[in-house]
Formats: structure tokens, sequence, C-alpha cells
């Protein structure tokens, strides 16, 4: 039997996961790369400090032609449910109103998760269409509303007379072309990643049937939400409050086993976390840099849901910014991020290549200078005008603009993707 004391290589491996699932990680090793490059360190990148007001003048004319009021919500999912206008969120509500509180919370929950795991780039070539209304959606709107007509039809649900909530076994038996139906994947309308994103919803039922403690009996992604705020019963404790970092951490540890990538410390899965040369750290998780993408934006949709259960979640600027292609593409568009090589911008490049780790590294660091270069220009505090409202303000657009003006909405670099990173 091997050795669990606190030395043993587990126990260390453990801890150095731990260490690597806190945002505080990710800002502090993006910081050191951060100050390397400006040092002229990085052998990728050149960072113009000059360029900062006009990133954030990108932002916030972005910002003022979504919001002219300024009266920005919180970047998340249920932003994208909102496409062309139709607010789901209401035909959810109206579907749901016989069910209690908590089931409802419950349903909405279940979406979110469902649907922020199928929220990868869906590619410049792919479209849906809403059978009802004949209106096309693409990129992570068109994702979103397939997904939710996913959801409402039942896909996911074992249960035919509860056919809006996620479970186990709905997921194990996915059936690959019954969700390339759904999303109208075709030779003809094509998807990338698509048979990852099928292998990451099947890993997710297994993994919440074999973690009932968490998911329940029944194996739901709304067992986070028990977990978390009524572990010991159906009713929502009238002062119920979390932290958004605690929603994070529950994420990071439940669904670590769900990640493609084989980023390990003696076994432990660590999900979005990459070797760096640069990155310095204690113990074994030394020369990883986390970023943890997908889980945070799961996290950053996962407040409305939670609020609108009746649960406060509070210092919601301890997540990162999201070390993704719209966010880095904005860095390298507005020139405050420059390739040493233009060359590189030719290349195909993996999810674990320096270049890559390090674009998002300096992006998630540089998006914290940006949003105070945005708040001085709007004359706001982070108060009111938190990173996740600039980022839906925001950065996220404002890199989809540029990017479709210079490339017809392709990134800057070009990246393998495995239906999870970007």
């Amino acid at each position: 039997m091997s050795s669990t004391h606190l030395g043993s290589p587990h126990a260390q491996a453990e801890e150095a996961a731990d260490l690597l699932r806190t945002t505080h990680a990710i800002r502090e090793r993006a910081g050191q790369l951060l100050a390397r490059a400006r040092g002229g360190g990085s052998r990728w990148f050149e960072v113009d400090d000059g360029a900062i007001d006009g990133a954030a003048g990108e932002v916030v004319a972005a910002m003022r032609q979504r919001y002219p009021k300024l009266h920005v919500p919180l970047h998340s999912r249920w932003r994208h449910f909102e496409a062309g206008g139709v607010d789901r969120k209401a035909e959810l509500d109206r579907r749901l109103a016989h069910l209690p509180p908590v089931s409802r919370a419950h349903a909405l929950i279940d979406l979110t998760v469902v649907s922020v795991l199928l929220d990868a780039g869906a590619g410049p070539d792919w479209k849906y269409t809403d059978a009802a209304s004949g209106r096309s959606y693409t990129r992570s709107e068109g994702l979103a509303v397939a997904s939710y007509h996913a959801f409402t039809s039942g896909l996911f649900s074992s249960d035919k007379e509860h056919p809006m909530r996620v479970d186990s076994t709905g997921l194990r038996s996915l059936v690959r072309d019954h969700l390339a139906g759904a999303f109208q994947v075709t030779q003809a309308n094509p998807m990338p990643g698509f048979d990852d994103r099928v292998i990451l919803l099947r890993r997710l039922g297994e993994v919440m049937q074999e973690e009932p403690e968490v998911f329940g009996e029944e194996g739901r992604p709304s067992g986070l939400f028990d977990m978390l705020i009524a572990p010991a019963g159906a009713a929502v404790p009238p002062t119920a409050a979390v932290a958004a970092h605690d929603i994070l951490s529950q994420v990071l540890s439940s669904l670590a086993p769900i990640w493609p990538a084989a980023n390990t410390i003696a076994g432990v899965p660590l999900g979005d976390c990459w070797r760096h040369p640069a990155v310095r750290g204690e113990g074994l998780s030394d020369g990883w840099m986390p970023l943890h993408k997908l889980s945070q934006w799961l996290t950053y949709s996962l407040v409305e849901p939670f609020e609108w259960a009746g649960v406060r979640v509070h210092h919601l600027d301890a997540l990162t910014a999201l070390a993704e292609y719209r966010n880095g593409g904005l860095m390298l568009d507005s020139g405050l991020l420059r390739l040493r090589d233009a060359a590189a911008a030719q290349e195909l490049w993996q999810p674990g290549d320096e270049i890559v780790v390090e674009w998002r590294a300096l992006t998630v660091a540089l998006m914290d200078e940006v949003a105070d270069a945005v708040r001085r220009q709007l004359k706001m505090t982070p108060g009111q005008l938190p990173l996740a409202c600039v980022l839906e303000g925001g950065s996220w657009a404002a890199g989809r603009e540029l990017a479709q003006q210079r490339r017809g909405g392709l990134a800057p670099l070009r990246v393998a993707s495995d239906g999870t990173l970007f």
C-alpha cells in the first residue's frame, strides 16, 4: 500500500495541484512572464506599453456601442442565450414554473454546465439555423442556441418524463450522430473539434457517476450547487452566499478528470495548466503555468443561476480574464503585444507549445492592466465596472471585431484546439 503521509509523492502532487488551481497562482505566474517580456526576455513577444490606452480605447468603443448607457452585464454564457434578441431565460422560466425553486435552479445550472463545455471555437464555416425563426447563428451564439434547444429537447436526460436536465446516464449514452443532428453538423456544415466535445460530455457523465458525493445519485452537474449551498436539504438558506473562487475550486476539483489534456503531476490531473521553462513556483508546481480558461468561463456563467436561486456570489474579481483567442487577439491586434517573428502567425501551433502558453498568460496579465485603463477612460471604479463587465462590454467583443476586420474572424495565431481551450 502506498504511503499517504504529507511527505509522500502523491501528497506532494496533490499539494502542487491545489496550488495550481488558484487564481492567485495564475496571476502571479502570468505576471512573471509579463515582467520577463517587458525586460526583453521573451523568445516570442515584445510588449508595447504605449499601446495600452489604444487597446483600452477599443474596449471602450465596443462597450459604448453594445451598452450605450454603460449598464454592462456580467460576462456569461447567458449573454449568448440572448442571441437574436430572444429572451430564452424567460422561456425556461415559463417551462420550469411548475417546479420548486431549487429544482428550477438545478435545471438552469445543468444547462449552463453542458452549454459551456460545448463552447469551444465553432470555426468560420459552421452555422446553426433555428427551426422556429429560420434565423441562423454562428460561433459562440450558435453553439449557445444549439445547446439550449438540445437541452430543452431532452438530449442530455435519461428520463423522458423530465427532459430539461442533464444526468450521467444521459451523457454516458450520448450518441455522436444525435449530438451532430442537434448541432446540424454535416460535411457541408463542419465544426472543428466536434468529436472531442462528444468525448468531453461522455467523460463528464462518467465522472458524475463516479462522484455521487458531489453530483448526487442521479449524477447531475447541479450537484455542484447542492455541494456548495444546500448540502443538508432542498431549501436555499435566506442568507446564502458563496465566493466566486469557491465555485471555481469546486469546479476544478470535481471536474479535473474530464479534461483531455494529459497534464499531470504524479498522476494528478491538472487540466488547463501547461509547462513553461521561465515560470517559477513552489515544489512540484515549479515550471507550470495554470490558466483554467473553460473552468473560469463556467464559473462566470454560473454566477447568475446561483443568484437567481437566491445566493449572493461575492469577490468576483478573484477570477481572471479568460485566456482565449478573442482577448488574446485584442492584445496582438491592438499592438500591445507584438510577435518577434511575424512568420509565427503562419504556423499551426499546439496548445502546449511555449508560444501559445505564453500568449495566453500574457493575455491574462495584460487584461488586468487594460481593465484599469478602461476604467480610467470611463472614470469608473472597479466596483462600478468589475473585470467581468470589462470582459463582456468589452474586450471579447473588441477582439472579435478586430479579428473580423483583419482576418475574416480568424485568430492572429493558429492553434490546434482540442475542443476545450478556445
